[in-house]
Order: C-alpha cells, then sequence, then structure tokens
C-alpha cells in the first residue's frame, strides 16, 4: 500500500512538471538561460518570418535567438506561443544561413 502512495505521488509530481513544462514555466535544455538581445539595427531592409518546431520555454528562445542574433546585420524576435521567429535585416541574408542557425541552436525549422 505504501509502494502505492508513492508512486502515486511521484506521477503526480511528473504530470504537473509536464504541463508547466509545455506552458513554458519550467527550465529546460539546461535552465538557467537568461540570454535577452535587443539587438539594434541601424536601417531594416527587410524582415522574414520562420516557424520553429521544439521550442518549449524561455530558454528555448534565449537559445534561438543567441544562435539568431550572431548572425552579422540580423536581430530576431520570438513569439514562442505560434513559434514564430521574425528575422529583421540590415542586409540581405539567405533563409540557408537563418536556418543553420536555428538547426546548430538545436531547433528545426519548418
Amino acid at each position: 500500500m505504501q509502494d502505492l502512495i508513492i508512486l502515486a505521488l511521484v506521477v503526480i509530481i511528473g504530470v504537473a512538471y509536464t504541463i508547466n513544462h509545455f506552458k513554458g514555466k519550467n527550465g529546460c535544455c539546461g535552465g538557467g538561460s537568461t540570454y535577452i538581445s535587443k539587438k539594434k539595427l541601424k536601417k531594416v531592409i527587410a524582415t522574414k518570418t520562420f516557424i520553429v518546431e521544439g521550442m518549449t520555454c524561455e530558454n528555448c528562445v534565449a537559445r534561438v535567438l543567441r544562435y539568431v542574433n550572431d548572425i552579422d546585420g540580423v536581430a530576431g524576435k520570438v513569439n514562442l506561443r505560434k513559434k514564430e521567429l521574425r528575422i529583421s535585416m540590415e542586409r540581405e541574408v539567405s533563409d540557408e544561413e537563418i536556418i543553420a542557425a536555428v538547426t546548430k541552436a538545436g531547433y528545426q525549422v519548418i
């Protein structure tokens, strides 16, 4: 009986953690990331929007932005709920370059 109670508690805690995780409230992907970028561009000449699969929390967002904002002339912004990455550019940047950065961050552009 005691084993059943312990198992029930573990399952309840696991389910609660999982629900919060998919709401973006728990850390994942190593957690603890505080990267927030407000990268400013001198003159935006174009914008592009990509759908990024696999982002589940703010740590995921920070990781994607870290890699995308490392591209010269590019500033990214993520809408986690819509799984959108919006890119502003001050120079022409190929889709392949953006996709490569997102892939290097560990996510997939669809």
